[in-house]
């Protein structure tokens, strides 16, 4: 029996969650000894998508391999999760930005709170610009729970990662209702005095919950959102597992104030 580490963990929850959206959306998927590939195809040109989760093979061979199954599945555009560093795509046409941590958290206690409360303007009678006056704002994060919620988390990553392919956002092209059907598969909401401000969703496949898409309306930026989804989404999804995240370079700094420490980085490939 294969004993995982945690950076194991974090690729294999990458490729669960993938697989488990295939399902959803009635994709073709293909899973290989070392990575998994999804035929996304909500248009013809949809990026499809491959997770690399162990070193795969002899030099130049899965290159080829891809090659082949990119051809049977005229693939278009591709992204290609390479958090192993073994492969080399450019004949393929592919490129790659900067590589970024994936990082994991360790089951128990959060670091401590920030004091302060985030604050806004008040509104109303006497209360103009420059006033002075503040009113505390009330931050909640729930489960998602039925489609309008679910609708509600979609436009909030859709729209707030940004997502650009996805945009304008059209309810269940990024999230499907029957995603949440899928087992691990719990979206969350954050709300600002009840206003959809955040969202992210999380993926429990028995040794890892993975964290995906944490994203915050740009109108409701600078006022503790992403971090109080954090808080609160893969401790609620399951507090006995270790929280695994792919972070982006803006997202690292608070991921790391959050108690997640890097494992390792990835590279990925897009055409």
């Amino acid at each position: 029996m294969e004993i995982l580490g945690r950076l194991e963990q974090a690729n294999d929850n990458a490729a669960a969650l993938w697989l488990a959206q295939a399902r959803a959306h009635g994709w073709q998927y293909l899973t290989r000894p070392g990575f998994t590939a999804v035929r996304c195809a909500r248009t013809p040109d949809d990026a499809h998508r491959v997770v690399v989760a162990r070193p795969i093979g002899e030099p130049g061979a899965p290159e080829a391999e891809l090659t082949d199954l990119f051809a049977a599945w005229h693939t278009v555009r591709l992204t290609v999760e390479d958090p192993c560093g073994g492969l080399d795509l450019t004949r393929q046409g592919c490129g790659h930005g900067r590589r970024m941590a994936v990082m994991v958290r360790e089951p128990g206690p959060l670091p401590p709170e920030r004091p302060e409360r985030p604050e806004r303007p008040a509104t109303g009678s006497g209360s103009g610009s420059g006033s002075g006056v503040f009113a505390a704002e009330v931050l909640t994060v729930g489960e998602v729970l039925g489609a309008d919620a679910l609708a509600e988390a979609e436009r909030a990553i859709v729209d707030g990662f940004p997502i650009l392919p996805r945009q304008p956002w059209t309810e269940g092209a990024q999230l499907p209702v029957r995603l949440l059907g899928e087992p691990g598969c719990r979206a969350w909401l954050g709300r600002v005095d009840g206003v959809t401000a955040g969202a992210c969703l999380t993926y429990d496949d028995g040794h890892a919950t993975g964290v995906y898409w944490v994203a915050t309306l740009p109108a409701q930026r600078s006022r503790g959102v992403a971090r109080a989804v954090l808080r609160t989404a893969p401790a609620a999804a399951h507090p006995d597992r270790p929280a695994t995240l792919v972070a982006t370079e803006l997202g690292e700094p608070l991921y790391r104030r959050l108690g997640f420490t890097e494992l390792a980085r990835t590279r990925w490939w897009t055409r």
